[in-house]
């Protein structure tokens, strides 16, 4: 009979994952800018906490810090937006002009190539690529910008109200829930996952930051096309662990190919950039967030593959932060430490 209900309990387990994974899915629309608020709200309540303690009122820190928020990513969108437009137009002609640059940089290795078929076969045979026409259409970008005005505003508001009414939240938790002991616990519990999670995404958005800040001085130096605009894509895509180090690189390697015509200068920023990551991933971030914060990296490539999957772009974004809140709750509820255990690096 134990074996039995072992197996039924089992079979549930799966069916409720697989409910949570379909709900997910099907309900992202609101999920995803509920949870990014979420984070954007545990990382800025320390600032607004800290307003708070020397007598001024939560609403006014908030509206203060969100206009001053608001304001310094509209000047940098501003200020990538005109370099991203102008690459976004100039694509089809940039990959059509591509292919005779990289028939250029691929000279010596086809004339290798031409040898070894003629030594094996006496005949060489060589096939000359064909440029491709990319057709390249604004529409889709101009179609969703009414959806991504929406969530961006939905965004704001639900920022901002976390940021005002999140103690009162808390305190309603705390209210509700039974015994001194529990209510004791709750409060210990809330305010470690809130203490943890702001620590862990202002430190990786400062890194992010820093990370970005570098990549647009060292491409600056080496005379790239739009630095401010690869520093903003380097600060971006870094919150994707591994994957947005390879992408970045990758932008890189092709950017530099089409602009420079030296096969060495066309690489040395995609090197440099690789050096400069390999240096924060290996030696800066694991020495600021300590041993604690550290996640398997296993584990974050499941989680980005999951999420990825199930919300796209924003789910891969938002994977590890996810993967740390999670990690850090299961450490605080009794039976689920094993899982922080198995992420843990």
């Amino acid at each position: 009979m134990r074996r039995h209900l072992r197996a039924i309990r089992v079979l549930l387990n799966a069916l409720l994952l697989l409910a949570l994974l379909y709900t997910v899915t099907l309900c992202k629309a609101l999920l995803i800018p509920l949870v990014l608020a979420a984070f954007i709200g545990l990382a800025l309540n320390p600032i607004v906490a800290g307003v708070a303690r020397h007598g001024l009122p939560r609403w006014l820190g908030a509206s203060v810090l969100m206009v001053a928020l608001i304001g310094g990513i509209g000047t940098g969108i501003s200020m990538v937006t005109p370099p991203a437009l102008e690459w976004f137009h100039e694509a089809p002609a940039t990959i059509r002009s591509f292919v005779p640059k990289l028939e250029h940089f691929t000279r010596p290795l086809e004339a290798a190539n031409t040898a070894t078929q003629t030594l094996v076969n006496g005949h060489p045979v060589y096939t000359r690529p064909q440029p491709v026409d990319v057709a390249v259409s604004a529409w889709d970008v101009v179609s969703t910008a009414p959806k991504v005005l929406a969530a961006v505003l939905t965004v704001v508001l639900l920022v901002f109200f976390f940021l005002v009414y999140g103690e009162l939240l808390l305190r309603r938790l705390v209210e509700i829930t039974p015994g001194f002991s529990y209510k004791r616990q709750a409060v210990s519990v809330v305010r470690g996952i809130q203490h943890e999670v702001s620590r862990y995404i202002l430190t990786t958005l400062l890194i992010n930051f820093s990370l970005g800040t570098l990549t647009a001085i060292l491409l600056w130096q080496l005379r790239m096309p739009d630095p401010l605009l690869w520093g903003a894509v380097a600060m971006l895509a870094n919150f994707i662990p591994y994957v947005g180090a390879i992408v970045t690189t990758s932008v890189l390697l092709l950017v530099g190919l089409a602009h420079f015509n030296d096969l060495t200068h066309a690489l040395l920023p995609a090197l440099c950039f690789t050096g400069l990551t390999a240096f924060e991933g290996n030696l800066v971030t694991p020495l600021i967030l300590g041993r604690r914060m550290r996640l398997s990296p296993i584990a974050i490539l499941i989680w980005l593959l999951v999420w990825g999957w199930l919300w796209g772009i924003p789910g891969a974004l938002l994977a590890v932060p996810m993967l740390t809140s999670v990690k850090l709750i299961a450490e605080h509820v009794r039976g689920w430490q094993w899982f922080a255990h198995m992420v843990q690096r």
